[in-house]
């Protein structure tokens, strides 16, 4: 794949979406993703394109991906295959990149060429976007969409401001201002909200818990690590603390709103990687897996977006 913009992948015709009355939505997970990738790429085979998708964090990985349909793209993403330079790990992280190397694993594996990016396609998909980040500096959740996204270049930063985990990833300023992980603010990492201020009443989101799954309060040793940490960031550490209760709450208001029928929540039979993991090998399986089990679901699916 070229680092550059390409061109259109079917540019022969002009793009269009099939599912037009229910919202697209990816929650995040860091490397859990690798899950959701396997359902993501089962979409775009099928030739099932929502002309709407948001996320969060990872999840807004998977909305850029999505919807430049280019299926190599979401299954590398998620793959922690080291490129030019290394994806991440402890290493990484002693040399001040980031447990995550976020320079390498957004801006710069499009660059070098490594994974490259379907701009053009993302740019002649008409569907509609929105992820979601958190600033620093007020604690407000920002939302970014096309109209954010100029260039390619512009839309990748966006995608790392909506996931850079405080202390584990480095923070790449976008007009002077820091942003954290989307899931620090509202929703707590679960973005059905976006869908929701976007006018939409019906979604499909794909889960990176396994049914029944809550956070557990936050011990005191680690409420106690995040203060010292984040101390001198008081909105990111408020957040943090909260965010088990917060993010609870947002499942327990989903539920509802699938028990009215609105809402299908693809959850992950099981979760073999967690949101750290970079074994490739791992990750892989759990791509496969994820696939698997959207192409057992598909009925299901089919049936709720016909309505």
């Amino acid at each position: 794949m070229s680092s550059t913009p390409d061109a259109p992948v079917w540019a022969d015709e002009p793009l269009a979406n099939n599912v037009h009355d229910c919202a697209l939505v990816f929650e995040g997970g860091g490397y859990r993703g690798a899950y959701t990738a396997g359902m993501v790429n089962l979409l775009l085979e099928q030739g099932i394109h929502f002309d709407y998708a948001c996320g969060i964090s990872a999840g807004s990985s998977h909305t850029i991906n999505y919807v430049s349909r280019d299926q190599t793209r979401v299954h590398m993403a998620f793959l922690a295959i080291d490129g030019k330079e290394p994806v991440g790990g402890f290493a990484s992280f002693l040399r001040g990149h980031g447990y995550f190397n976020a320079d390498y694993l957004y801006e710069g594996c499009i660059r070098d060429g490594f994974c490259g990016f379907a701009w053009e396609t993302f740019c002649a998909n008409p569907a509609r976007i929105r992820i979601q980040a958190f600033e620093a500096a007020t604690g407000r959740s920002v939302s970014f969409t096309k109209d954010d996204m100029p260039d390619v270049w512009h839309m990748i930063n966006c995608v790392r401001a909506s996931s850079t985990i405080p202390i584990a990833m480095k923070p790449l300023p976008i007009d002077g201002k820091t942003y954290y992980d989307g899931g620090l603010g509202h929703g707590a990492g679960l973005p059905l909200h976006l869908a929701e201020q976007d006018g939409y009443e019906r979604f499909v989101m794909f889960a990176t818990r396994p049914a029944g799954y809550r956070k557990k309060p936050l011990t005191g040793i680690e409420r106690a690590v995040y203060t010292r940490l984040l101390g001198s960031q008081p909105h990111v550490l408020e957040a943090t603390l909260t965010r088990p209760e917060r993010y609870n709450a947002e499942l327990d208001r989903i539920a509802g709103i699938e028990r009215e029928g609105r809402a299908l929540v693809i959850r992950p039979d099981e979760m073999p990687v967690s949101n750290g993991t970079l074994d490739t090998t791992k990750l892989q399986y759990a791509y496969g897996q994820g696939h698997t089990q959207l192409q057992r679901e598909l009925p299901r699916l089919l049936d709720f977006i016909a309505g």
